[in-house]
């Protein structure tokens, strides 16, 4: 047991509280103590984070807009770049990500993809059985002993360690509390439960392979948090006795104000940063609940608001062209379409789909791609590999690329049909009542959705109703129908009788999940996230 460990556990018994019945062998004394000494060094200034996020965001409600800083011009004008790559980063281009239950853990380690992102955000609900059998699953991966077997008898098991995907764990962002962990009474981070429990158990093992342990971080705002996730995992190397800068990250910017912070964000992780990532679904729910009071920037239907609209395209090119600048890799977003089985026309068009997709990020420079199916692999890999024949793209610089503060904010062109809302409603009650029912990663009308997917849906059924409650005009449909509280009443009526019948997940608590919706998008207040009033029904 590491030194710092046996202190806590002598000088100061963690009072930490846990479930009936949890895993010994994954929270254990020197596990608990770990954790407890996380949640002592850092919970303070997480909490005051987000105090300063709640304070930014009523400056954009009072009419502010996001704009690059004055006080950290200096780093973005400096010339500077990240420590250099390790061997099993290097080349990325084609990543599949998932939850991390047993089977999907296998099929994606198997999956022919270069990297596995496992994870316990967006697409995992998280209840206590899915967190602890998940940090048990990657720990049995990386030992190289993980097995499913299915209900129907269907063996699953690992290929040869050579090759299988490269692991980048995903942990809950700084917003998410862990409820069924107490330190002194308060409810621990998420995010520093994730990520100390795996490093914990599985960072001497990783790091003796060369192969981290490699962190996917999401949801940051600004360079203060991406200073703080450097400030843990500098802590964590030193509790669990590993070299400096041994865990490398990937940064998601997938909210509006850490576009602004881009070159910061690798600045305050320059010795652990591997690359950003375009994620680009929470990106939109972001942009939306950013300008959730601006009427001149109501984004069109979720169909209709594609990376080819501008302010996401500047996006995606600037975060190229800052990527690059310093030497870090670019990652490109996830399709989130799936194979559509027994109909070929409508399955071709999916995937022209997919094709598009992937020419565009790989023509503009991105060093790979996620996708969220195995089928959709080698149609990835074929279109980076024809067109990126090293293991990234560095060398394109995209000096061509003139992004201001204007082109990120830009507003969209577009319309909101009735299918459109509609499908937000459906989209909104068939994700939470699966989510509620432990399955955070949902395939609805031939796409994978996930808590960032179904977010948009919410956010902009939120944000279309609640104009006309401001004393504007209402917002209305492309039929001329106004958009209100009456509308959305009569489509959630009609919902337990469409649904009725079809062999959904979460399909029992399909009631629950309309009366959440009913709630959040009622209500004055645009909620941060549906995880957090969900999360208390979990």
């Amino acid at each position: 047991m590491n030194a710092v460990i046996r202190t806590a556990l002598a000088e100061a018994p963690p009072r930490l509280v846990l479930p009936p019945g949890s895993s010994f062998d994954l929270l254990g004394p020197g596990a608990c103590a770990f954790l407890s000494d996380l949640h002592a060094c850092f919970e303070a200034r997480r909490e005051a984070l987000l105090v300063a996020r709640r304070e930014r965001q009523a400056t954009f409600d009072a009419g502010a807009l996001p704009d690059f800083r004055s006080d950290t011009r200096r780093i973005r004008d400096a010339e500077w770049r990240i420590a250099p790559l390790p061997a099993a980063l290097r080349d990325r281009r084609v990543e599949i990500t998932g939850p991390v239950d047993p089977k999907m853990v296998i099929n994606a380690l198997n999956s022919g993809a270069n990297c596995y992102m496992a994870d316990f955000e967006d697409s995992t609900s998280p209840t206590w059985d899915n967190l602890l059998t998940g940090q048990r699953a990657l720990r049995d991966a990386i030992a190289g002993t993980l097995e499913f077997t299915s209900p129907a008898g269907k063996r699953y098991a690992l290929g040869p360690e050579d090759q299988r995907a490269v692991l980048i764990v995903r942990p809950r962002g700084w917003h998410l509390d862990e409820k069924h962990v107490r330190i002194d009474g308060e409810a621990m981070s998420g995010a520093l439960f994730d990520a100390g429990l795996f490093a914990f158990h599985n960072a001497h093992a990783l790091a003796a392979r060369d192969r981290g342990p490699y962190f996917y971080i999401p949801k940051l705002q600004s360079m203060e948090e991406a200073q703080l996730w450097d400030d843990v995992l500098d802590h964590i190397e030193r509790a669990l006795g590993l070299p400096a800068g041994q865990i490398r990250v990937t940064v998601l910017i997938e909210t509006l104000p850490a576009v602004f912070e881009m070159d910061e964000i690798l600045h305050a992780l320059k010795d652990r940063i591997a690359g950003l990532n375009c994620g680009r679904w929470d990106y939109i729910f972001s942009y939306i609940k950013t300008f959730q009071r601006h009427r001149d920037r109501v984004l069109p239907e979720r169909a209709q608001v594609t990376m080819t609209q501008p302010f996401l395209k500047a996006y995606s090119e600037l975060l190229v062209q800052t990527c690059h600048r310093r030497g870090a890799h670019a990652m490109g977003g996830m399709a989130a379409q799936i194979p559509i089985a027994g109909d070929e026309a409508a399955n071709d068009a999916a995937m022209k789909r997919v094709r598009a997709d992937k020419l565009r990020e790989v023509t503009a420079g991105h060093d790979g791609t996620w996708v969220a199916h195995p089928a959709l692999i080698p149609l990835a890999k074929q279109i980076f590999d024809e067109r990126m024949r090293g293991p990234h793209q560095h060398a394109m610089t995209r000096d061509d690329v003139l992004v201001g503060r204007d082109d990120l904010i830009a507003p969209s062109i577009g319309t909101i049909s009735r299918a459109g809302f509609n499908g937000n409603v459906e989209v909104c009650v068939r994700y939470i009542a699966a989510w509620l029912d432990g399955n955070g990663c949902v395939p609805i009308h031939h796409m994978m959705e996930d808590a960032a997917t179904a977010e948009i849906a919410r956010a902009q059924l939120w944000q279309w109703i609640h104009f006309a409650d401001d004393g504007h005009p209402p917002l209305h449909l492309d039929d001329g129908t106004a958009i209100d509280e009456a509308l959305l009443d009569r489509v959630l009526l009609t919902l337990p009788s469409m649904l009725a019948g079809q062999d959904i997940p979460g399909a029992s608590r399909v009631p629950e999940a309309i009366a959440l919706l009913e709630d959040l998008t009622h209500r004055d207040t645009l909620e941060d996230f549906l995880t957090l009033p969900a999360y208390a029904d979990l």
